[in-house]
């Protein structure tokens, strides 16, 4: 994957170099609207290998909230602006940096928090040989995670016995059958808010 490798560090680079008015413009807006708390959210995310890192996003909740690691759309704990944020994924920009450093992908299985991807296993560990990405096959099936979540009774048993593992099998596919031209489809269909078909299913 030296190819995917060198992709990432280049663009993630252009990227920044081309967005940095529109991060510092989002920034302002968080400050302005969201105050009483720093324009970026930071958190630890399980890495590559099960390793930890600091993974960033411009914060889109309030400062004082403690919810859990799901979200689910409509809660009280995402601000106005957040949720806008959230929709056009505007809040994920700053994860540009994670993929220059090399602690992200943009293409690969979503950062878990501690207590999901780190306690994998058996085949099912093998998703973290990939770096984690700004997207990914089950970051497209799921692009609505949130307002499907709202949908159940209990989003976070949906999530922990449904979602997750479906996204499991996703990644696994994804690293057995890995492809760059599939790759630049998924950033693609990630920016313009198409549907791709990817192991004979619409995502």
């Amino acid at each position: 994957m030296i190819i995917k490798y060198i992709f990432d560090r280049i663009v993630s680079f252009i990227g920044l170099l081309c967005l940095w008015p529109v991060l510092i413009v989002v920034a302002i807006l968080i400050k302005i609207k969201m105050p009483g708390g720093p324009a970026l959210f930071t958190q630890k995310r399980v890495g590559r290998h099960g390793k930890l890192f600091t993974m960033h996003k411009f914060r889109s909740m309030t400062v004082s909230h403690s919810g859990s690691s799901v979200s689910v759309a409509g809660e009280a704990r995402i601000t106005p602006l957040g949720a806008i944020l959230r929709r056009y994924k505007l809040d994920e920009l700053p994860e540009l940096w994670d993929v220059l450093i090399g602690n992200m992908s943009f293409v690969g299985p979503r950062p878990d928090v501690p207590g999901y991807a780190d306690q994998l296993k058996g085949e099912d560990r093998r998703v973290l040989e990939l770096r984690p990405g700004i997207t990914g096959p089950a970051s497209l099936k799921y692009r609505d995670e949130e307002e499907l979540l709202a949908k159940v009774e209990n989003p976070i048993e949906y999530n922990d016995t449904v979602i997750y593992p479906d996204k499991v099998r996703i990644n696994l596919y994804y690293l057995n059958h890995y492809s760059f031209v599939k790759d630049i489809q998924m950033i693609l269909c990630t920016v313009l808010g198409k549907k791709m078909v990817y192991n004979n299913e619409l995502i």
